[in-house]
């Protein structure tokens, strides 16, 4: 009894560490390299052979095959990334993760707590983050294979009990029992490294069979391919394609190799003597044996998945939610922050129909058009609060300085949106339904100012637009120039009209509220279209505010955003 006391414990213990190490390790190298990560996988990835090599490396990094197919599920939802990108990606990631195996069997468990004491010593004498991050995935590296090294430690003992082995030895005869457990544990810790460690030491200490490794080894591929598929529920049909692509990889390389389990396992060990080394052979060949098997046919395999989880049929094109926003993904927060543009540019797309639509209500009368200017108003509230809780939740996670302030523009531009949303809504709207309602009509030339007015804050709002779509400092700067154009043309208007309304003309007299009201709607909606292409050549400049709107005093530091946020 005392016995499995401590082996529980001392696994629990084990456990914890290995997975504590991989989520410190993973933190510190997206902190590093996450905001490079979003533009790789989103420019690298269109040739299969590179998207394959792409995906192996960042899981080698990562050390995590759950973690790029969750990453990728999420940029896939965001548009960012195809269907057919992501296949070699996965394929990629699936060889990536097999380098922890082969680094167990180099025995690196045993220089593990030399690693730690290194990376801890960089995190306290260090005063600059870019060592304090190196020494936080040196600390996560070394925690990794110290929990690993515990675990063989706990499990010598079990050797020399007699049931316990003979349980282990016997799973070959139970090969469908022993998938299932193996994926099922591998689900639940959210880590097929893990799992192969375990399955690893389990060979090394003499517990389990080759041929038992290796059904074992085929849940724990199986199992790791779970937490994508829970993570795209919800998401849009690309993003389950992607989650539904791990798991059929990995199910058809276990179809494929099942029957020949036992000449596989004869090669293994033809290759070497080491039951280590055949353990992470057989993980690393059965994953390289997947790529080479379905990179061939990435483009045939992606027509089947559009055909296994085929597109929704929804009753209206617009859902009142956010279309490119995923709450899995806050935790890593350079590919959040990515989400969170892509949704900001729908939304300014939402802000620019409405403009648009505004002269075509005046000109015609229309009440069902005004009508659906309210309803996508209420789309673009929907679309602007999702924003800010989204990005409210990211600065509530370690982010560095270049991130801060790129988070904290996004929520200055998706408040100008809002106000620009209601705007339309409450003041134009409004303008709109009381010209319809009491019969009015403008003078010709009080309608041809109007309509140049109107058009001139459209060209202003789509050269703001393309701008935040292409982060075109230049752009921007062009837009914001002309802002002080529309000013004068403003006044000029303004005086125009009054000096009609001297004149007496009927159609001016009756109209002249509506028309003053108008024409002050549209510069203040080109005042926040300033205020938008401001924070674009904010961030252009790593933080410097050249025009001064949103000045630095506008921005909290982290600290101080922290200190608000929890109160």
């Amino acid at each position: 009894m005392e016995l499995w006391k401590t082996v529980v414990l001392g696994l629990l213990g084990g456990m914890g560490l290995l997975l504590y190490g991989m989520f410190i390790m993973s933190e510190g190298l997206q902190k590093i390299a996450g905001h490079r990560l979003r533009n790789i996988l989103g420019t690298l990835t269109h040739n299969r052979f590179t998207a394959l090599i792409v995906g192996a490396l960042v899981t080698m990094l990562f050390q995590s095959s759950t973690a790029t197919t969750v990453i990728l599920v999420g940029l896939t939802s965001a548009s960012i990334m195809t269907l057919k990108q992501t296949l070699g990606v996965i394929l990629g990631a699936d060889i990536g993760t097999t380098v922890t195996a082969q680094l167990i069997a180099l025995k690196i468990t045993e220089i593990s707590l030399p690693i730690v004491g290194v990376g801890a010593t960089i995190i306290f004498f260090s005063k600059r983050d870019k060592y304090r991050r190196i020494g936080q995935v040196l600390l996560g590296f070394g925690l990794l294979f110290l929990g690993l090294k515990i675990m063989a430690d706990t499990m010598h003992p079990l050797r020399d009990e007699p049931f316990f082995r003979q349980m282990l030895m016997n799973s070959s005869d139970y090969p469908l029992l022993a998938i299932a457990a193996a994926a099922l544990f591998t689900f639940l810790v959210h880590s097929s490294a893990a799992s192969v460690g375990i399955i690893m030491i389990m060979a090394i200490q003499g517990l389990v069979s080759l041929q038992s490794a290796i059904y074992l080894l085929f849940g724990a591929n199986i199992g790791t391919s779970f937490t994508a598929v829970l993570s795209s529920l919800g998401s849009s049909r690309e993003a389950q394609r992607v989650a539904m692509a791990h798991l059929l990889f990995k199910i058809a390389g276990v179809l494929v190799l099942f029957p020949f389990v036992t000449p596989y396992a004869k090669l293994l060990t033809n290759l070497t003597a080491s039951p280590g080394y055949q353990v992470a052979n057989a993980h690393t060949l059965f994953n390289i044996g997947i790529a080479i098997l379905f990179l061939p046919f990435i483009n045939q395999f992606a027509k089947l998945l559009e055909k296994i989880v085929p597109e929704r049929k929804t009753a209206t094109e617009e859902e009142l939610k956010p279309k490119y926003l995923d709450e899995k993904l806050i935790n890593t927060p350079s590919i959040a922050l990515g989400l969170a543009s892509k949704e900001i540019n729908h939304a300014a797309d939402q802000v620019l129909d409405m403009t648009r639509a505004i002269i075509t209500i005046f000109e015609k009368s229309d009440i069902d058009l005004l009508d659906k200017i309210n309803k996508k108003e209420d789309y673009l509230d929907v679309l602007c609060k999702s924003l800010s809780n989204y990005l409210t939740q990211v600065m509530r996670h370690p982010l560095s300085k270049q991130e801060f302030l790129r988070s904290m523009g996004y929520m200055h531009i998706t408040n100008d949106l809002e106000i620009i949303g209601d705007i339309i809504e409450r003041d134009i709207t409004y303008i709109a339904s009381c010209k319809i309602a009491e019969g009015c009509k403008f003078s010709a030339a009080g309608w041809e100012e109007i309509n140049d007015m109107h058009q001139r804050t459209c060209e202003l709002l789509q050269m703001a637009n393309i701008a935040l779509a292409t982060n075109d400092v230049q752009l921007a700067d062009k837009a914001m120039k002309l802002y002080p154009e529309l000013v004068r043309m403003e006044r000029r208007l303004r005086a125009q009209h009054f000096n009609r309304l001297k004149e007496g003309k009927t159609l001016s007299l009756s109209t002249s509220a509506l028309h003053l009201d108008l024409i002050n709607s549209f510069l203040r909606i080109s005042e926040h279209v300033r205020n938008i292409c401001n924070e674009i050549i904010t961030q252009g400049e790593d933080g410097e505010v050249p025009y001064g709107y949103h000045s630095k005093e506008d921005f909290l530091s982290c600290e101080d955003y922290n200190i608000a946020a929890n109160n």
